[in-house]
């Protein structure tokens, strides 16, 4: 937590292993958090205080997950980029999220299109469902393990959770063909971004359209009047490779890249923030 004369102006959210502070492992986005009407000078002060803090305190390194200007509830007032080259920080990964203007005049692609028309033929119909249980442990956990032998990030205990302490925020749409649940995403819902946390579906997904159905209602019904729908990464191996299926999928919806880059800093370097103003 950073103070002016007594007064927060930004804190930082992160954890600290080996003398490294992560901003954050445990987020899927980090780094510092401020007022839009923060002017830049304060914020030069903020990191360099923060760096100074670090370096007295043996930690030697700083990692930040940089936030995707999608996300910021300011579009005018983000110059961490800017004190990145000032640190000399190396950008040491860069994810691509695919994300879906939804102001912009987007179109489906002919498979996309397709999908959906399965989808309407073999009856699917789209809910929004107050619990996680049927997807997590029908749908969720079960491809997890089978494609990737991985569980997800939230347990059902921790995403009901979470759920209770952000009921307008976290929200759960299943597809359903007649009566049994065949696919479903989890939303993360902020105040320009409707982001898809976990999209998953049983083997039928191609068959029966369910996926695509299910997107098209969130996209043209339940989230039309947010700014961005962010389907998330594809990327793997660190960042280093891309699924090129995936990514195929997420783009017949008009999704397109923003990028997403991972920094680190000496925190040695917070004096080279002494250099910034003549």
């Amino acid at each position: 937590m950073i103070f002016k004369n007594k007064t927060l102006v930004a804190c930082l959210p992160a954890n600290i292993e080996q003398q490294v502070l992560y901003s954050h492992q445990g987020l899927t986005y980090g780094g510092f958090i401020y007022k839009a009407d923060l002017k830049f000078h304060v914020l030069v002060e903020v990191v360099k205080s923060v760096l100074l803090f670090l370096k007295k305190n043996n930690i030697q390194e700083l990692v930040l997950k940089a936030l995707p200007a999608i996300y910021l509830n300011y579009r005018i007032n983000n110059a961490l980029d800017y004190l990145m080259f000032k640190l000399k920080a190396e950008v040491f990964r860069t994810d691509v999220l695919s994300v879906i203007d939804l102001k912009a005049n987007t179109t489906y692609s002919r498979d996309r299109k397709a999908g959906i028309k399965r989808g309407l033929r073999h009856g699917v119909t789209v809910k929004e469902e107050a619990t996680f249980e049927a997807f997590w442990n029908t749908i969720l956990i079960p491809n997890l393990k089978s494609k990737h032998n991985v569980k997800p990030v939230h347990s059902l205990e921790e995403i009901s959770y979470l759920k209770g302490l952000f009921p307008n925020q976290i929200r759960q749409f299943n597809v359903y063909q007649k009566d049994s649940i065949v696919a479903g995403t989890t939303i993360f819902e902020t105040k320009n971004v409707a982001h898809s946390q976990y999209i998953s579906a049983n083997d039928s997904k191609n068959k029966l359209g369910s996926l695509d159905v299910l997107h098209d209602h969130l996209l043209k019904n339940i989230f039309k009047d947010k700014p961005f729908f962010d389907f998330g990464i594809s990327n793997i191996n660190k960042g280093q490779h891309i699924n090129e299926g995936l990514l195929y999928w997420k783009e017949g919806f008009g999704a397109r890249a923003v990028p997403q880059s991972f920094f680190k800093i000496n925190t040695a370097n917070g004096s080279f923030l002494n250099e910034v103003f003549v």
